[in-house]
This record gives C-alpha cells, structure tokens and sequence, in this order.
C-alpha cells in the first residue's frame, strides 16, 4: 500500500476527545492480539506485557512554545517556537501574520509592559519550508514559561488559548528534557499506580529523549508514500537504555517518538547507538524493524504518516481493522483520546 489515500478512513468529529480522561489510567486500551481485537481498560495495561519487558518511554517535555506578538504596525504576530539554531539565542519558528515578515523586524511580546517590554528580532527572511529565524533577548526557556502558551493540536479547540487542566495533562509523568512542541502521547495514560503495577511485575523502565516537531504530525500533501519526507527532530538514546536493549528482552515502546528514536539510533538487531542525534525517519510498510518488539501508541489521523507507522509495525489489513472498529465502539482519537497496544508483525 504505497498511496496516501489507502490511509484514509472515516472519522466522526465527535470521536476526537477535547478533553482528557476524569484519571490519566482511566482510558480504554484497545488490545491488537494475533488472534483478533480485546476492548480492555488501560489501568491493565502491566497485565497484558511479557514478564521480562523492557518499557522505553520518551522522557521529552513539552514547552510553551506559543507566543502572541506585535509588529510596529501594530498587526498581530503569533510565533510557534520550534528549535534552536548553533546559536541557543536564535530559533527557528513558524509565524502566522497577514504578511510574510522580512529580516530584521522587531516584534513586541504581547502583554509586556511599556517600560520592560520585551523585544525579539527576525534575523531571516522565510525559509522553503515556511520558517523564520527569530533572535530572543533573554534565556528562551524562562521567557517561554512565563509568557507562552502550550501548542495544542489544531484539532483541540482552545479558543482562549491553554487551560489550567491542559498544562498539567499535556505533560507525561516522565517528562523531563524541555523542547518539545507536542506531548508524545502514549505516555499522558500513565498514573503512579500503573507504574507501580509494572514495577510488580519485574518491566525494568528505559527512557530516550526524542523532542517531538511539528514534521511528525504535518499533513501528507503528497499522494505516493515514496514522495513523503518528515523534517528533522533531535534526539538522544542514554548509555543505560542502550545496554538493556542489547541484553535481548522484549522492547515496549510507549509511543511512536521512542520507536523513531530507536529505529533511527539502530547499528542492527537489538543495538543502538549511545548518545545524541538527529532523525527524519519515514517508517512506512516494508520496514524492518531491529529494536522494538511490542508498542503503546495513541489513534493517529486519517492519511498520516504515523498510521503509516503502526500499519508498518503490526500490519495493513489488521491495523486498519481495528481503527473501523475503534470507530465503531466509541473510542475516543488523537492526544487525549485511548490507546492501542500492538506486537511487531515480522
């Protein structure tokens, strides 16, 4: 299946949550067997792994990357910061304006005052793939926590922006490594008591820091798969879960970022390499892949690449048949929607 319209399917606008679950744990956990689909509760997610699993979550946190600001003309800016450049006072953004902003525009940050407000500067014209260049003048991870917002997906309606409940939930309990502009989404299911259930039952846990871009989640504006390519995300693989990985057990991957990260970082069956590195792996049917063997993953957009990505992993035909019945039995879609668990289709 190498056309993106093979990857469509249709999704009722009221099966894409809005909000999260009333608990972390208290999603459903749609279970993809050999042997057919099992409709179970995530809270048994621990129940359902090989006794010697090795769970590899991504420990990335995502920043308030959203930032509203003024032209001297006065017209609104809004900035979606992306990643730094060499310089970790230059980053690459996207900016919606009613015009293309030229190089060396200053822009106001919204809200600061007029005696201390805060100045940043276009330091290029827009690049092919629509990003600007924009010079901060002070620490950017502080400005961001104190003037930006969290960068919801489109498909979440926040007309006034973030919420209180959205700061907490968006972020999973092993974030940690700030820079990311999106949450990888299989780990916001977890609570201290599905840790704790996993701990029982001997699952070692491993983390890899990949920082989610907006590559991963843009739409596919091409028809043929061969024609896909995802920009770049950064990411870094410690020396400690590389060396589980090499010991041989099975590798749980929680979410799609981690099987990136891995399969990006693979030297060949079970190894990887140590350390940081950058990716724009485009795992599509056909792949082979040498780390992950089992996958926590969330329910992925009509025509994307990241169904493209567990159809890869555990099959065309099953996977697409468990999105219909998915679909069917009221499973809610996307960040704050449910989850699948899959095996490696090999």
């Amino acid at each position: 299946m190498r056309l993106t319209a093979d990857y469509n399917f249709d999704l009722p606008e009221h099966a894409i949550a809005q909000v999260p679950a009333e608990q972390r744990d208290a999603s459903r956990l749609l279970h993809l067997q050999r042997d057919g689909l099992v409709d179970r509760d995530f809270r048994d997610f621990a129940a359902h792994l090989p006794n010697d699993a090795i769970l590899v979550v991504n420990d990335t946190r995502v920043i308030r990357a959203r930032l509203h600001t003024t032209k001297p003309s006065g017209g609104a800016v809004e900035l979606l910061v992306l990643q730094p450049t060499a310089d970790s006072q230059v980053w690459r953004c996207l900016a919606k304006s009613s015009k293309a902003l030229r190089k060396d525009t200053i822009l106001t940050l919204a809200g600061s005052e007029p005696a201390t407000k805060i100045e940043l500067k276009v330091a290029s014209d827009r690049d092919s793939d629509g990003s600007i260049l924009i010079a901060f003048p002070s620490e950017v991870f502080e400005l961001l926590e104190s003037h930006g917002e969290l960068p919801l997906p489109p498909y979440i309606a926040r007309p006034e922006g973030d919420s209180p409940e959205d700061r907490e939930r968006y972020q999973t309990l092993f974030a940690k490594e700030s820079g990311a502009v999106a949450a990888p989404t299989a780990g916001l299911h977890f609570t201290e008591e599905v840790l704790q259930s996993l701990d029982a039952r001997g699952i070692i846990r491993a983390s890899v820091t990949l920082h989610v871009g907006l590559g991963t989640f843009a739409p596919v504006r091409v028809d043929s798969l061969d024609d896909i390519e995802l920009h770049e995300e950064r990411y870094s693989i410690p020396k400690e879960t590389a060396e589980l990985i090499a010991s041989g057990r099975p590798i749980v991957a929680v979410g799609t970022t981690v099987v990136r990260a891995l399969e990006s970082a693979s030297l060949g069956w079970k190894q990887v390499k140590v350390g940081p590195g950058r990716t724009s792996i485009f795992i599509s049917p056909g792949y082979k892949f040498q780390v992950v063997d089992h996958l926590l993953t969330n329910f992925h957009l009509p025509s994307s690449t990241l169904l493209m990505l567990v159809c890869a992993f555990a099959g065309y035909e099953p996977i697409m048949s468990a999105y219909k019945h998915a679909v069917d039995a009221g499973y809610r879609f996307y960040s704050y929607g449910d989850a699948m668990l899959l095996s490696c289709q090999r």
